[in-house]
This record gives C-alpha cells, structure tokens and sequence, in this order.
C-alpha cells in the first residue's frame, strides 16, 4: 500500500472533461466545472472546428495536473486520440471513456475494459483455470 498513488487532500480533486457540448453542458449543470486563477477550464468542447492537435493537448494538460482525480472523455473523442488513451498507464487521473448522445458506447473500444479483460485472462491462465 506504500506504493499507492495519493490525491492531493489540501483541496478536492476535480474532474475533468473532453466530450461534446450536450454531455459537458450536462456535467456543468450538475457541478462538475472548474475555473482556476489563470482561467483555465476543466473541460474541452469537442465540435466539428476543433482539431486532433487541441484535444492531444487537452488530454496531455488535464493527465499532467495534480488537482485532477478523473478525465471523463467521449469515446468517439478517445478514439481520435485512442494511442495516447492506450499509452497512459498511471492510476490517477483515472481515464473513463462515457457514451455521448450521439456516439453509442462500444465496449470493443474501451481501453479500461480491454485492460480488466486482460489481467482477468492472465489471472486464469496463471491459476490454471479456464
């Protein structure tokens, strides 16, 4: 348990957002937004302007900062991006990809579920069970 990654406790962690405008229009209401001193969001609005290039960096900006807990992203967003979703690997933030209004979920896609599948396929193979 030594190892465990920790949140930073001085404030509370916040989740961030890289979806269309429905689905972060939908978290702002609910509470989730965020504008800290330099006014700068937690959130990214993906429309049919923005580019590959902004929400690259988008997810590099929002994974790289300590006060974020978890990154919802669309997953037709994550899959413009899918090598940098499939590249991280630390526990916090938490990457989860969520359906959109206009993009229905695809398990097949899901770079959590793809990892859950594998460790659960390992764990058999290494217990002997099938």
């Amino acid at each position: 348990m030594a190892n465990r990654a920790q949140i930073p406790t001085s404030n509370s962690a916040l989740i961030a957002m890289i979806a269309d405008e429905d689905t972060v229009t939908g978290f702002l209401l609910a509470g989730v937004g965020n504008v800290d001193l330099r006014r700068k969001t937690n959130y990214l609005i993906v429309d049919s302007k923005t580019t590959v290039k902004q929400i690259e960096e988008a997810f590099k900006e929002f994974t790289s900062k300590e006060d974020i807990a978890i990154v919802l992203i669309s997953q037709y967003v994550a899959n413009m991006i899918r090598f940098l979703v499939d590249s991280y690997n630390k526990p916090i933030p938490a990457i989860l990809e969520i359906p959109s209004k206009d993009h229905p979920y695809d398990p097949a896609h899901d770079s959590v579920l793809s990892r859950v599948k594998y460790l659960f396929s390992a764990e058999s193979v290494a217990s002997g069970r099938r």
